[in-house]
């Protein structure tokens, strides 16, 4: 069956018994982790799949032999669904520092839970919107075959980009945020040098936003000088930092007629109920707030007429 057809929700909660824990975790990494652990504190750390498969041991596990049903160990959890178990020894740690450590291993799997969740919810809905897009392409007659990008910054075209809400909309995620941006004084650099540095400017901005935004954001150039950027499932404080990233990296660019400076603003939609298109309209009024700001500044004049 389709993408399309399935809620993502029961999709989600479905597709978590296809996940491995190498498909979820770079198995390397962790285990470099736990080595480390290991050799801090002495505790010995084993981790099976779902089905006792063993994938990871640290320290000495002479003899033992996982039971998942009778001893499931500490159970990590992926959507509310296990998909791998952890077994602890305690034997080589120093008795005053086993509360210390215990602790230690309660973070790493609190954080290792919250990373394999973000992972599968990300795979998931990047499978779930493709499949959604090719079935919306199909059925609209605006999607014309090579016009899916946005000429001047490869990002995607308004028409693209409000198919991309669409599709996220009828997803049902919650919570999804909408960032806005918008190129300062773009008109000033037009009516200064002309068409070609004004564009280099709108590509330079774009190139920041780009490099600055993780692989699960989408991103659209909506008119001349904004972009509008979706960040699906933001972590705490993502929004927050993703604008002051992209503000501190275009004031820190250095060039000999452009000065890039962007107002952004974003909000958050927490109601399946809602659209993007209010969100981005959130956002779009906190971003002529934070310009007012921006432009108000010391030096942002300056620094624009130098």
């Amino acid at each position: 069956m389709a993408y399309g057809s399935i809620p993502l929700d029961k999709r989600l909660k479905d597709n978590i018994r296809n996940y491995k824990l190498d498909t979820l975790f770079d198995i390397e990494v962790l285990l470099e982790l736990l080595k480390s652990v290991n050799k801090l504190t002495g505790v010995a750390v084993m981790m099976t799949e779902r089905h006792g498969e063993k994938a990871i041991a640290v320290g000495d596990w002479t003899g033992f032999e996982p039971d998942v049903i009778m001893d499931p160990g500490i159970k990590l959890r992926i959507y509310d669904r296990t998909v791998a178990h952890i077994y602890v020894k305690y034997d080589a740690v120093e008795y005053d520092k086993i509360p210390q450590v215990k602790m230690i291993i309660e973070r790493i799997v609190e954080s290792y839970e919250k990373l394999g969740d973000r992972a599968y919810r990300t795979r998931e809905l990047e499978i779930y919107t493709d499949e959604l897009e090719e079935k919306l392409q199909k059925e609209s007659y605006q999607a014309k075959t090579g016009e899916k990008n946005d000429e001047l910054t490869d990002m995607l075209n308004h028409t693209y980009f409000e198919n991309r809400l669409k599709i996220i909309d009828r997803s049902q995620v919650v919570p999804v945020a909408g960032v806005c941006i918008n190129i300062n004084d773009w008109k000033y650099v037009n009516d200064t040098y002309g068409d070609e540095e004004s564009d280099r400017l709108i590509s330079t901005v774009a190139g920041i936003i780009r490099e600055n935004a993780k692989p699960d954001y989408v991103i659209g150039r909506v008119d001349g000088d904004v972009f509008n950027v979706i960040i699906p499932m933001p972590t705490d404080g993502e929004c927050e930092e993703f604008c002051k990233i992209v503000q501190k990296k275009c004031e820190e660019y250095e060039d000999p007629h452009i000065a890039p400076s962007v107002a952004v603003g974003y909000a958050i939609k927490e109601n399946v109920e809602a659209t993007l298109n209010d969100t981005l309209s959130d956002a779009e009024y906190a971003m002529f707030e934070n310009k007012i700001e921006v432009k108000n500044a010391p030096g942002y004049y300056e620094r624009l007429h130098k």
